[in-house]
């Protein structure tokens, strides 16, 4: 079956995120996303207190910047974070926007590399291995976890751009993809994954998670066109949806026939009902996607 989740937006303040994960939880939603978008909400304090305040919903980050970061802190607080909530957290890493990385001193000369021994690093830590590690940009001494997860947990990388794609495949549990890639580019995306995969000799699954930029009720149209045009991509064709539950779910059938194994819907910025979006999601586009 289809994954099927939300976003949360980081446009939302923070104190409105314990109603809408309530809501996430008790309407049977599969997954809930969370971004850490410069300068609004921290990811993992985000998610844990989501994952704290719910009982089954899967709660994801996509995605927690690498420059940002010193990997035996993300490995850390996602071993904790799937400590206390076995099977429920869904971590994703990636480059970064690159304006928001120069603007706090973090750039890196290549992300590619950064991204490449990070996903190395942090997914050896987890599985409770020993490391030390001379990279151009992790440099590990005899690192370990105390409390590594007792299972295998996933960690999947955001990518767009061919190389990025094609490093995920090879060194990720899982890629994200953004909400300006319509069917044709996750075909591509998966193409570019499998060659990763093929290269890396990697034969255990990988999950392609997709936002879906989504717009419902008697403005949707209006709404999306005008964030389309604000993300310069208003002539891209079949990227976003616009309509009732029924046309949503044809959307995210797209997608899934594609090589999506999850949808996540994304509102637009104005939403003016990020609860009611929930419940839509949840309620009456859940029980149309197979």
């Amino acid at each position: 079956m289809t994954g099927l989740g939300a976003v949360f937006r980081p446009q939302l303040p923070p104190e409105r995120l314990r109603a809408l994960a309530r809501l996430a939880d008790d309407t049977g939603l599969d997954e809930l996303w969370l971004w850490e978008d410069c300068f609004r909400e921290g990811g993992v304090s985000t998610a844990a207190a989501a994952l704290a305040w719910t009982e089954r919903v899967r709660i994801g980050v996509g995605l927690l910047p690498v420059p940002l970061r010193n990997v035996a802190i993300t490995a850390m607080e996602a071993a904790s974070l799937h400590r206390m909530f076995p099977g429920r957290p869904v971590l994703a890493v990636g480059h970064g926007v690159q304006d928001w990385m120069g603007q706090v001193g973090a750039r890196a000369g290549s992300p590619l590399t950064l991204l490449r021994e990070h996903l190395d690093a942090l997914r050896a830590l987890l599985r409770g291995e020993r490391l030390t590690t001379g990279g151009r940009y992790v440099k590990l001494d005899d690192v370990a976890l105390d409390w590594p997860p007792p299972d295998p947990v996933e960690i999947l990388a955001g990518a767009t751009g061919p190389r990025t794609l094609q490093l995920s495949g090879a060194a990720a549990d899982g890629t994200v993809l953004t909400a300006n890639t319509p069917p044709d580019g996750v075909r591509r995306a998966r193409q570019l994954v499998e060659e990763g995969r093929a290269a890396a000799g990697r034969t255990d699954p990988h999950r392609i998670v997709v936002y879906l930029l989504t717009a419902t009720g008697p403005d949707a149209s209006v709404r999306l066109r005008a964030e389309l045009a604000a993300e310069g991509v208003a002539d891209v064709p079949d990227l976003g949806v616009a309509g009732d539950a029924a046309a949503v779910a044809e959307a995210v059938e797209q997608l899934t026939e594609a090589g999506a194994d999850t949808v996540i819907l994304q509102p637009t910025a104005d939403e003016p009902d990020p609860e009611a979006f929930v419940r839509f999601t949840a309620e009456e586009v859940r029980p149309l996607v197979a």
